[in-house]
């Protein structure tokens, strides 16, 4: 059920028309789902004294104070909770219990407000906060799922394989749902952890899908796999990448291997989401391998960038922290939630130069805050190291089969010094002399630290390290410094 009921169209929608609508579903969603039946919101609203009708532009709305992770720490003060005597009062209520009966009623209301889904956070920085989803949502996320599908140009007869492991996280459940909501073939595997490798590489054979969607590290070590087993599909079309930032680099070696298993000219494409958003946004595929950004979709959500030093909105295409909002959200909701990623080519309202839609794009690479690190490298003074950079770096250098970081403190003394360490496995063909000067060289020139050991390792052995098919996420960069100094070192924004 949409509060407004002229929804605009997706792809066509002029920028000021948008704005415009977005105000009036904010102020609706507000006024008549969120305060009156989020406990969190409620008090928050009430505490400042913010009335949802009295929003009258965006400039009041970049007064309500944002939502940051540290404030879930009680979940549930987050789900909508609807009071049976409000919703009786409601039009459409009384409306279906007068034509179709109570029951009728009744179910309605279920499919609107009781939770049926969990999905939860990956806690690597912090507990896992647990999302719930309603029969609402889940179409919602159909309707996400099929942009995804849009924008990548599938079609109804292609094949798709979910790479994504089975777990209670959003990539898994979007790619399901994106098969579900465009109607087409979706075979989910469960990843590396369920089938292992081989097990994935068998069902390729067999299905000969059209388009693989998975995360970015574990569909090049599928495909690195099939390439050095002789493999041959011709068939691949498209790689969707999601759950991991996704550089040049990466993409070009994607397509590499796709060429060498006969499919030159398959695009990769990236998403990017989150858990509190309940949904990701798709870049599109053109006629290039440019990537244009990612689609938002303004009818569902609204997404502001802010300065994520002093909290202020920042115009249109200038760099900034992902806020995010809910525009028809149920079981769990969060407004105006600081994601702490950084879109570094801003928002733009342009129509695309791929797809020539009109919805608004993030434009990347988005990076993260904390990833601009702290680190002691001498007894005087630190040096602040963007891991979100070095990861881009890694990934571009030519001649690294796998990478990881790790973070040590010098002879395992807390009060001692951080070290560097990087882990590596060498292309066949590379030598290993080699590539530790370029590794090092290039290292020293992005951060001004020189790494103080560079470890070779086999790939079976590093993709272990990494844990490849084992974890949601692989762990490219490891911090093994004590818990106590790691909390200490504070996290800036790079300039």
């Amino acid at each position: 059920m949409k509060l407004l009921r002229h929804t605009p169209d997706w792809s066509d929608t002029p920028h000021e028309a948008w704005r415009h609508w977005q105000l009036k579903q904010l102020r609706e969603y507000l006024h008549r789902r969120v305060i009156p039946f989020s406990a969190h919101y409620r008090r928050l609203f009430s505490e400042h004294g913010i009335h949802p009708l009295d929003i009258k532009s965006f400039e009041d709305w970049s007064h309500v104070p944002f939502t940051s992770k540290k404030d879930l720490a009680n979940p549930r003060d987050f789900v909508l909770v609807p009071e049976e005597s409000v919703l009786r009062r409601e039009p459409g209520m009384i409306a279906t219990a007068l034509l179709h009966g109570r029951a009728a009623a009744k179910e309605r209301a279920e499919a609107e407000f009781r939770p049926i889904l969990l999905t939860s956070t990956t806690g690597r920085s912090s507990d896992p906060v647990p999302f719930l989803f309603t029969k609402h949502d889940l179409h919602n996320l159909d309707i996400s799922g099929s942009r995804l599908m849009l924008a990548g140009r599938s079609q109804q007869d292609f094949k798709h394989i979910n790479l994504f492991p089975y777990a209670p996280h959003l990539a898994f459940w979007l790619a399901h749902h994106a098969g579900l909501g465009f109607g087409t073939f979706m075979l989910s595997t469960g990843g590396g952890k369920t089938l292992g490798t081989e097990g994935n590489i068998k069902l390729i054979d067999k299905i000969l899908p059209d388009i693989l969607i998975g995360m970015p590290t574990f569909i090049y070590h599928v495909l690195r796999e099939a390439r050095e087993t002789g493999r041959q599909w011709p068939q691949l079309k498209r790689l969707v990448l999601g759950g991991e930032k996704v550089a040049d680099g990466l993409r070009a070696r994607l397509r590499d291997l796709a060429a060498e298993l006969g499919s030159p000219d398959a695009h990769v494409m990236a998403t990017y989401g989150f858990t509190e958003a309940k949904m990701a946004f798709p870049e599109c595929v053109g006629r290039s391998h440019e990537a244009s950004g990612y689609h938002l979709s303004p009818d569902l959500g609204m997404v502001e960038l802010i300065d994520p030093k002093t909290g202020e909105v920042v115009p249109d295409g200038q760099a900034g922290e992902i806020v995010f909002t809910p525009l028809d959200a149920r079981g769990t909701v969060v407004l105006r939630y600081r994601t702490g990623d950084i879109a570094e080519g801003g928002m733009t309202w342009e129509k695309c130069p791929n797809c020539g839609r009109t919805c608004p794009r993030l434009l990347g690479p988005i990076s993260r805050v904390s990833e601009v690190r702290e680190l002691q490298v001498d007894k005087l003074k630190g040096t602040l190291v963007n891991f979100n950079m070095l990861e881009h770096l890694l990934d571009d250098q030519k001649g690294i089969a796998a990478w990881q970081i790790e973070l040590r403190k010098r002879h395992d003394d807390p009060h001692d010094t951080d070290e560097v360490h990087l882990h590596l496995t060498a292309e066949a063909g590379v030598r290993e002399s080699e590539l530790e000067r370029a590794v090092s060289r290039r290292f020293h020139e992005a951060t001004e630290i020189t790494p103080n050991g560079l470890h070779f390792h086999s790939l079976a052995e590093l993709r272990e390290q990494l844990g490849i098919g084992r974890l949601l996420k692989e762990e490219k960069i490891v911090d093994h410094r004590p818990k106590s100094q790691t909390a200490a070192s504070h996290v800036a924004l790079s300039s």
